[in-house]
C-alpha cells in the first residue's frame, strides 16, 4: 500500500502571504514544530534563488534533527533552450543535500506560450530533463502541476501529456495544483477523474498524485479532501492557512479531517492532539495569530455562549461540538495557549525539564497564575524561557543576578530631523557586586536599554558580552482602543549552545520590552550557571 503524504509548505509558499517574514532560525523553530506534528515532508525553500533559503538549508543539515519529516527544496524545471546540466538552479537544488526536490513545471498551455514564451514540446522537455537529472543524482523527486485545473479546463491534451511527461521521467508524485484557487469541488472531482481515465489509456495505470490547492473560493481543504477521496496519496497546505492572496489549504483541518472524519491513519494520534499547540506556535513565531474561528485549532473553534447550548452541554459536551476537542489539543472553554490545564502544565514542565508529576496543589496554583497572566496578554507558546522562569519563581523562586533600581528610556529629535535615544539602567547592589549605573545610546531606546542593561551586567557578568539578541516582534494586543492599547513584546535570544524566547507585556512598547529583556539575561545567566548546555 503507498503511503500517505503531509507535505508542510508554509517556510516557502506559506512565506509569500502578505505581512510574513521569518528568519532563518525562525524557520528552524517552524520546522521542528511541523516535525512534532508528524507531518511527512517539509518544504524548506527556494535553495539558490533565495539566499535566506541557501542558508536554511545550510543550517538544517547542523542544527536539525528531525524525527518524522523529510526536508524538501523546491525549484523549477530547466530553462528554456538550455541544458540541464548547465542550469545553476536545479544545480543548487542538488547543492542544497536535500533527499528530496519539487520542481514546478507549466501544465497550463497559455502559460508555456504567453509566460515562458517558449514551445509546448519544449516544455515538455524541460520537465523530462530536470526529473530525469535529478532522479539520476539519486534524488526523490516531485512535480508540482502549476495552474493544473485552469489548464485541464484549456486544454486538457496538452495539461495531461505534462503529468504523463513527469510520471515517465521518474516523478513519485505529480502535484495536481489549483494555483489561482478558483476551483469548486465538483469540479475538481471531475477533472481528476478524467485525468486518470486520460493516463490509463496511455499506459500510466495507478498513477501517484497530488493536491495544492489555494483558497480564493474558500474551497481550499473541501478540494483537497476531494481529491484524497478520488485517490490523491499527496496533499500540501501551510499551517494556519498561510500563503499568496487568501493563502493555502489549511493543513491541520486538512489532517484532522482525515483522521477524525474520514478514519485514515495519517499522523500520530499523539501528534494531532499537540496540534493546538503547535498551530499557536507558529503563529506566534510567524507574529501572525491563529484567526480565532480557525477550525479545530481556533480559539473560538470549541466556545460555547450561555443560553440553550450551556443547558445542553451540561448534559452532553458533544451534544454542541462535532469532535472532543481533545483529540486536536483544544478546550472546550479555554484555548490550549492558556495552558491552564493541570496536565498541559506538567507537560509543558516536563519539555522545560521539570518534574511536576503528583505536585497537585503547585499545578493547581501554576494553572491559576498562566490563566491570570494570559487573561493580561502573556502568552507562553512561543516563550518557553518565561515560562521556565514562571515555574521556577512558583517552585522555589526564580534566579535573579541583578536587583533593579530603575531605569529610564529617551529619544530625542532634532531641528535637522535626526534622532538620538539614550537609555540608564541602574541596579542595585546585592553583595555580587556594587551598585551600577550606566547610560547607553543606540538605535531607538529598546537597543539603547539593551545596550545599557549588557553593560551593567556585564561588569560583574562578563559572559553576557557573548548573548545575542536574534530577533524582536512586537504585537499590540487590543488595537481598538487605539495608543493605550497593552503591548506584548516577544524578545528570542542566543546564548553558547542555545536560543530561546520572552515575552513581555505592559501598556506601552518600552515597559513590554524592557520585562523581556530583562529576563531574557536572567534565564541567558541561569542556564550557563546551570552548565546544561
Amino acid at each position: 500500500m503507498t503511503a500517505f503524504h503531509i507535505y508542510d509548505t508554509t517556510l516557502r509558499d506559506g512565506s509569500q502571504q502578505e505581512g510574513l517574514s521569518l528568519s532563518v532560525q525562525d524557520k528552524l523553530r517552524v520546522a521542528r514544530l511541523l516535525d512534532e506534528l508528524g507531518v511527512t515532508y517539509i518544504e524548506g525553500g527556494w535553495p539558490g534563488a533565495i539566499p535566506r533559503d541557501t542558508e536554511f538549508f545550510q543550517r538544517a543539515e547542523r542544527e536539525l534533527r528531525l524525527r518524522h519529516a523529510r526536508l524538501a527544496a523546491f525549484g523549477a524545471t530547466r530553462r528554456a533552450d538550455t541544458a540541464v546540466e548547465d542550469d545553476e538552479q536545479v544545480q543548487a537544488l542538488l547543492d542544497s543535500g536535500a533527499g528530496t526536490i519539487t520542481i514546478v513545471a507549466k501544465s497550463d498551455i497559455r502559460h508555456v506560450t504567453d509566460a515562458l514564451r517558449t514551445t509546448p514540446e519544449e516544455n515538455l522537455a524541460m520537465v523530462t530533463d530536470t526529473v530525469g537529472h535529478l532522479r539520476e543524482a539519486g534524488r526523490e523527486v516531485f512535480v508540482d502541476a502549476e495552474h493544473f485545473f485552469d489548464g485541464f479546463d484549456c486544454d486538457p491534451d496538452y495539461a495531461t501529456r505534462v503529468v504523463a511527461a513527469a510520471l515517465r521521467a521518474g516523478a513519485a508524485v505529480v502535484v495536481l495544483c489549483d494555483t489561482n484557487g478558483g476551483m469548486l469541488p465538483h469540479r475538481v472531482t471531475e477533472i481528476h477523474a478524467e485525468l486518470r481515465e486520460r493516463l490509463e489509456a496511455d499506459g500510466i495505470r495507478d498513477p501517484q498524485l497530488g493536491a495544492h490547492m489555494h483558497n480564493d473560493t474558500g474551497c481550499a481543504i473541501a478540494n483537497s479532501l476531494e481529491l484524497v477521496r478520488g485517490g490523491a496519496m499527496h496533499v500540501q497546505g501551510c499551517i494556519n492557512g498561510y500563503g499568496e492572496r487568501t493563502g493555502n489549504a489549511d493543513l491541520i483541518p486538512v489532517v484532522a479531517n482525515l483522521q477524525l472524519k474520514m478514519k485514515r491513519d495519517i499522523v500520530p494520534a499523539a501528534a494531532l492532539e499537540d496540534a493546538t499547540r503547535i498551530a499557536h506556535a507558529i503563529g506566534e513565531i510567524a507574529n501572525m495569530p491563529t484567526q480565532p474561528r480557525a477550525p479545530y485549532t481556533g480559539s473560538s473553534a470549541f466556545a460555547h455562549k450561555a443560553g440553550l447550548h450551556a443547558s445542553a452541554i451540561r448534559v452532553d459536551p458533544d451534544l454542541y461540538q462535532h469532535i472532543d476537542p481533545r483529540h486536536i489539543g483544544n478546550d472546550m472553554r479555554m484555548i490550549i495557549s492558556d495552558m491552564a490545564g493541570r496536565a498541559s502544565i506538567e507537560l509543558k514542565g516536563r519539555e522545560l525539564g521539570f518534574d511536576l508529576a503528583g505536585s497537585k496543589d503547585l499545578l493547581a496554583r501554576l494553572a491559576r497564575t498562566v490563566k491570570q497572566r494570559e487573561a493580561a496578554g502573556y502568552s507562553y507558546e512561543a516563550a518557553d524561557a518565561s515560562f521556565a522562569m514562571l515555574l521556577m519563581d512558583e517552585m522555589r523562586g526564580a534566579p535573579s543576578y541583578a536587583q533593579v533600581e530603575s531605569w529610564r528610556a529617551t529619544s530625542h529629535q532634532f531641528r535637522d530631523g535626526s534622532v538620538e535615544s539614550e537609555a540608564t539602567v541602574k541596579l542595585k547592589g546585592d553583595g555580587r557586586f556594587g551598585r551600577e549605573v550606566t547610560i547607553a545610546e543606540g538605535n531607538g531606546p529598546v537597543h539603547a536599554l539593551d545596550s545599557a542593561l549588557r553593560t551593567a551586567l556585564s561588569r560583574s557578568y562578563p559572559q553576557v558580552l557573548t548573548f545575542e539578541l536574534q530577533d524582536f516582534k512586537v504585537r499590540i494586543l487590543d488595537s481598538e482602543v487605539g495608543a493605550s492599547a497593552i503591548t506584548r513584546v516577544l524578545v528570542t535570544t542566543a546564548i553558547p549552545g542555545e536560543t530561546f524566547t520572552t515575552v513581555g507585556v505592559g501598556p506601552n512598547m518600552i515597559e513590554a520590552s524592557w520585562e523581556a529583556l530583562f529576563d531574557a539575561y536572567n534565564y541567558g545567566l541561569y542556564r550557563l550557571e546551570l552548565g546544561s548546555i
